[in-house]
């Protein structure tokens, strides 16, 4: 599947954990998502995006969290000065969910403007 792809594709609603990603799944999706990593427990993936002022950072924040309403799927946000640590994951299945390479997608499509 390709970042455009991933982009293009709206969350679902996702309970239980039959809707977790399988390694081969989470596999295929992050060599879509360029710079994003899988953390170490395996249940959520992340990336640090950089800024070259706080008012960058926060005005990307915001679009995140439109997007992030618009989904009905939220990420974890770490803001400081010049960046923004995201992290996504689905409680609801108890770790990594299409909804969080979607998701994941549409940062990227936020960042590319």
């Amino acid at each position: 599947m390709t970042l455009e792809h991933l982009a293009k594709m709206h969350c679902q609603p996702r309970k239980g954990a039959e809707h977790a990603l399988t390694p081969a799944q989470l596999r295929d999706h992050l060599a879509a998502l360029p710079g994003w990593e899988l953390e170490a427990d395996g249940k959520a993936i992340r990336k640090d995006f950089r800024f070259p002022d706080f008012h960058r950072t926060l005005g990307f924040v915001n679009a995140i969290g439109y997007m992030a309403n618009r989904e009905d799927h939220h990420p974890d946000l770490e803001v400081g000065y010049g960046h923004c640590l995201v992290r996504w994951s689905t409680h609801d299945v108890g770790g990594l969910s299409l909804n969080d390479m979607i998701c994941a997608a549409r940062v990227e499509a936020i960042v590319a403007g």
